[in-house]
């Protein structure tokens, strides 16, 4: 062997324990950098105005995750389109955990059923953790005269009664046609920017009741300018417990709930999901956050994974043909 022959092969052996070293480098890199998400700032798009249940179970969750997690989660609303504008934004981020969606069902469930094109797919989508779940409140104004669910159901049979919700595709507009469908009553949807106009509009008079979010309505019952009907969730509300459920005032048909979740881009990592599951589970069960969903009349659900998928998936089925049925659409 030349000396030529020698220094080149050395130099060869020296090229491949580099490379060698440096593979070996960067799979340790990737690890840790797997390991050490979140690495930065993460963004909750929360899909509805502030204010909101969903908005402020979210700020309530940011803030223990970036106790928990040591980096800052931020929740920006992203209102409009029933939610959509929000989840397209999400769609459309990088799958890395760094933006992920903080809202309800409905975008998912509904929306679908209601517009002609939409800017994502459920599939662009897949749940992080079904966090928990929620009744709205049947209401109307004392001027009625009506006093329990099924003598609403009797006077909106007589004549049409107008209805409000806190906009177009929103829970209460989907309560408003799922009663009209399961019972015939004439109830006439009337959409507001929000829940706290739609209560407004109760209280004034403006319209004859409204199915919306029980917290927005409940201290208006109280001083009695709004009298309560029922709620429309599986068990009774832990603000109100007095009040029926539409199942005990024998409606079991206008069952109604409100899923509260995070979903995160479909190519997002499993490693990060499961990382944000844990996370966001303990959130959910430490005093402080139980306070704040009581306070929000919201029930812990928890669910992850094929079983949050298949709650997901059966709103969905469920709520095609309401839609169909009743011509549902956005305004």
């Amino acid at each position: 062997m030349t000396m030529t022959d020698f220094s080149r092969r050395q130099g060869l052996t020296a090229l491949a324990s580099l490379v060698l070293t440096s593979g070996l480098a960067l799979g340790s890199g990737t690890a840790l950098a797997q390991d050490a998400y979140p690495a930065k700032a993460v963004r909750f798009v929360n899909n509805f105005p502030p204010g909101g249940p969903s908005d402020l179970l979210a700020r309530s969750v940011a803030a223990v995750l970036q106790e928990s997690l040591k980096q800052s989660f931020v929740v920006e609303n992203k209102a409009g389109a029933a939610g959509n504008i929000g989840a397209a934004d999400v769609a459309k981020s990088p799958a890395d955990g760094y933006t992920l969606l903080f809202g309800i069902d409905t975008t998912f469930t509904v929306n679908p059923h209601i517009y002609a094109t939409m800017p994502f797919k459920r599939s662009d989508f897949k749940p992080v953790v079904v966090m928990a779940s929620s009744g709205l409140l049947v209401g109307v104004n004392p001027a009625t005269g009506i006093k329990t669910l099924a003598g609403m159901l009797e006077a909106a049979r007589a004549r049409p009664l107008n209805f409000s919700s806190a906009g177009s595709g929103t829970p209460g507009h989907l309560a408003v046609e799922v009663i009209t469908e399961a019972t015939q009553a004439k109830l006439v949807h009337v959409p507001y920017r929000g829940n706290t106009p739609a209560v407004t509009a109760v209280l004034s008079g403006e319209v004859d009741g409204g199915v919306l979010a029980t917290p927005g309505m409940l201290p208006h019952v109280q001083t009695g300018k709004i009298t309560a009907l029922a709620v429309t969730s599986r068990q009774r509300s832990r603000l109100a417990p007095e009040l029926p459920t539409v199942a005990e005032a024998g409606l079991k048909s206008l069952e109604q709930e409100v899923l509260y979740l995070v979903m995160a881009p479909a190519a997002t990592p499993d490693a990060v999901v499961q990382t944000l599951q844990k996370h966001i589970l303990e959130a959910l069960k430490r005093p402080d956050v139980q306070a704040r969903m009581a306070g929000l009349d919201l029930f812990f659900e928890g669910l992850t994974g094929a079983a949050a998928s298949q709650r997901i998936d059966a709103l969905y089925n469920r709520y095609g043909p309401i839609v169909k049925a009743t011509g549902m659409k956005v305004e």
